[in-house]
C-alpha cells in the first residue's frame, strides 16, 4: 500500500510517499481502507519533533481516519467488512493514518454518520472528540450556562461551537472580523474581534461583569492566567494546548475555579455521541480544504502559515478520491 512516510523531524517536506507492507489484522482487530484522513495541529507538532521520544522513525502519523472496513481478526463482532466507518487511531500507539489501508481495535472504531461524506468524517473524528471530552467530560457544560470558546473559527472550536449550542449554553467566542459571519452561523451568541478589542474586556462587557462558567482554551500563550479573569465563581477552564511557560494563577483562587487539561482519550462512546448529533442535524465539521494523500507537506505547511484563510478543517483525500484537490473557502 501507499503511505505517505515521515522519515526524519522537521519542516512540511520531510515525509515521503513509499510503499509500505499492507497491514493485517490481529484478534479483536479491523482493517480499514482509508478514504480520508485530515491535518491537525497534533499532527504537525509530531512531523517537527516536539514528540520525539514518542513518535520511532521512519513511521507513519495522522489521526482521523474515516473509511471501509476490508477485513477483520477474530474475534471481531461489530464491524464486517463492507461497514463504513470513522475514528482516531491510538496516539502514540503504532501507525496512524496518513496510508491507503489502517488497522485498529474494534473498540475504538465506530459507524460513520451516513449523512457525512468521508472527507466530513475524516474531519471530526479527533476535533470531535476532544470537544466532546473538554466540555462534557470536564468542564460538565450545562443548559443555561455561559462558554467562552478561543479561536472558535479553528478545528476544534467550530465543532466546540455547535456542541455547547446543543447542549444549551450561551457561547462566545474569539474571532477575526473576517470570520464573524461563520461563528455566528455555527451559532455563537457573542463574537469577540482579539485584533480589535481585549476579549477580558469584551466578555466583562458582554456578561454585565458576571463572566462565563467555562473556558475552552485551544490556543495557548497567557490564556490560563487571563481566562481566570473572566470565570464566574465555581468557573471552569479546560485547556486542550501544552503550556510552555508558567503563570501566575492567582485570579483563580479567588474564583473557586478548576483546570482541567485534555489530551483525548480514543473510545467509540464519544463517537456515538458525536455521530447522533451529527444525525439530529445539530453538528457538522466544515471542511475548509482539500488536498491528495501525496500533498501531505502542502497541507502542513498550509496550516501552519499565519493568516492561511482557512476555516474548519483540512481534509486529505486517499484511496479512490486521492486524485481530489479542492478550495473550499479560497485563500
Amino acid at each position: 500500500m501507499k503511505a505517505m512516510v515521515l522519515t526524519a523531524f522537521g519542516g512540511p517536506d520531510a515525509f515521503s510517499l513509499q510503499d509500505v507492507p499492507l497491514p493485517v489484522p490481529a484478534a479483536g482487530e479491523v482493517r480499514v481502507r482509508v478514504q480520508a484522513t485530515s491535518i491537525n495541529p497534533l499532527d504537525y507538532q509530531v512531523r517537527r519533533g516536539d514528540y520525539a521520544d514518542l513518535m520511532p522513525l521512519p513511521g507513519i502519523t495522522g489521526h482521523d481516519v474515516s473509511g471501509i472496513v476490508d477485513a477483520i481478526g477474530p474475534g471481531v463482532t461489530a464491524f464486517a467488512p463492507g461497514d463504513a466507518v470513522w475514528y482516531t487511531p491510538q496516539i502514540f500507539d503504532g501507525p496512524g493514518s496518513y496510508a491507503e489501508y489502517h488497522v485498529a481495535a474494534e473498540h475504538i472504531v465506530g459507524h460513520k454518520p451516513p449523512s457525512l461524506t468521508h472527507l466530513e468524517a475524516a474531519s471530526l473524528t479527533l476535533v470531535g472528540g476532544t470537544a466532546w471530552e473538554a466540555l462534557v467530560g470536564r468542564a460538565a457544560l450545562r443548559v443555561g450556562e455561559s462558554v467562552l470558546i478561543h479561536g472558535g473559527a479553528g478545528g476544534v472550536g467550530h465543532v466546540a461551537i455547535q456542541l455547547a449550542k446543543a447542549i444549551g449554553a450561551r457561547v462566545l467566542t474569539t474571532a477575526r472580523a473576517a470570520n464573524a459571519a461563520f461563528v455566528r452561523a455555527l451559532g455563537a451568541d457573542g463574537v469577540i474581534d482579539y485584533e480589535q478589542e481585549d476579549y477580558v474586556a469584551a466578555v466583562q462587557r458582554l456578561t454585565g461583569g458576571r463572566g462565563v462558567d467555562v473556558v475552552l482554551d485551544t490556543i495557548g500563550g497567557d490564556t490560563l492566567a487571563r481566562s481566570a479573569e473572566i470565570l464566574a465563581q465555581l468557573g471552569r477552564v479546560v485547556s486542550i494546548v501544552d503550556i510552555a511557560q508558567p503563570q501566575n494563577l492567582i485570579h483563580a483562587w479567588g474564583r473557586n475555579a478548576s483546570y482541567h487539561f485534555v489530551f483525548t482519550r480514543q473510545n467509540r462512546g464519544k463517537l456515538d455521541e458525536l455521530s447522533a448529533l451529527v444525525e439530529r442535524g445539530q453538528l457538522r465539521p466544515h471542511v475548509g480544504a482539500v488536498y491528495p494523500l501525496a500533498e501531505i507537506g502542502q497541507a502542513h505547511a498550509r496550516l501552519e502559515s499565519p493568516g492561511n484563510g482557512l476555516l474548519g478543517k483540512i481534509a486529505i483525500a486517499v484511496g479512490p478520491l486521492a486524485s481530489l484537490r479542492a478550495e473550499v473557502d479560497g485563500g
